[in-house]
């Protein structure tokens, strides 16, 4: 199906992808029609080795190959120099192209079994929560592609961390599966981009993720970061007063300061990459069951927490509640 230039959803370590050949350009362009995805958000494109890269490359700058050596194959995507044999709509016009080697063995297979790179988003409806069961796949694009190989649940339930490598000094351009902490093991400094604080409609992105709001559920949702004390406070208000059916995505310790009663559990406040794990399915459960508005406890923004947090306030909007500092 690959070859043939239709699309296939498949299992990675982070998310489930929507694959198509990456040299093809009308392939790619069904990925964008299933998607309802904007032209201007540039795409991933998965390899299985190095020699796939090489013809994808005008060159391997120095600070990729250090980040290949640790962390690939894993979810980290590296944006390097783009050769003349990748399509435009691929990069969505940038001179550049992200590229990843993921570690899960069912995408590896899928990659080398079609002996090309596979260009491959999350495999959702644009602006949804992504995917991280077969279940999620089904429920957004049923109908609208060729296949889905269904698997486990991914181990990490965020997207890859997205890393520009093509200055002086590398750059996080979407936090992920590898933090910058890790990061920071193999550079002696390492940026983060600015924008991934905002939601700016206006901006060319140069990794998916950072223009629209993303990741969203159909209620309203709005993050909430202070002290346990505070968001205790905030978020029994919010459960006596509100109109509509609502809930509440709590850590383990605010769970415990609220009603069992519409409070669903992020898991400990201790371990981000719990709530990581947890959210995009329990934002699709909201759906399911027609919930009206979402509160969600923010974690500190440090390892995965980075990534947790920015994906919940792509989902929110921006919308972040927070505690007046006395």
């Amino acid at each position: 199906m690959i070859r043939n230039g239709s699309l296939v959803a498949f299992p990675t370590e982070t998310v489930y992808g929507l694959g198509a050949n990456a040299l093809n350009t009308e392939a790619i362009a069904k990925i964008y029609q299933a998607k309802g995805r904007p032209s201007d958000n540039p795409l991933i494109v998965h390899v299985a080795n190095l020699s796939m890269v090489e013809e994808l490359v005008t060159e391997i700058p120095p600070l990729a190959r250090k980040a290949m050596k640790r962390f690939w194959p894993g979810p980290l995507t590296l944006v390097m120099p783009r050769s003349k044999k990748i399509p435009d709509c691929v990069t969505a016009g940038l001179e550049t192209v992200a590229i990843r080697m993921p570690s899960h063995p069912v995408a590896i297979a899928l990659i080398d079994a079609a002996g090309l790179p596979i260009a491959a988003p999350s495999a959702n409806r644009s602006g949804r929560p992504s995917p991280t069961k077969g279940e999620h796949v089904v429920e957004d694009l049923d109908g609208l592609i060729a296949g889905i190989i269904i698997g486990v649940e991914s181990q990490f339930g965020v997207e890859s961390t997205v890393l520009d490598v093509t200055g002086k000094v590398p750059e996080i351009l979407r936090p992920g599966g590898v933090t910058r902490e890790m990061l920071l093991e193999i550079y002696p400094e390492v940026r983060v981009d600015p924008a991934l604080e905002s939601v700016d409609a206006n901006r060319k992105p140069k990794s998916p993720g950072q223009k629209y709001r993303h990741y969203a559920p159909k209620a309203k949702m709005a993050v909430l970061q202070g002290s346990l004390s505070f968001k205790k406070e905030v978020a029994l208000e919010r459960l006596k007063h509100s109109q509509g059916r609502g809930v509440v995505l709590a850590s383990d310790e605010l769970a415990r300061e609220l009603p069992d009663v519409d409070v669903w559990n992020l898991g400990s406040y201790a371990h981000p990459e719990i709530a990581a794990n947890r959210l995009f399915d329990l934002l699709r459960m909201c759906d399911a069951r027609k919930i009206e508005w979402i509160l969600a406890e923010g974690y500190k923004e440090e390892g995965l927490g980075a990534a947790l947090m920015n994906r919940m306030r792509k989902a929110a909007g921006g919308h972040v509640i927070k505690e007046e500092k006395q």
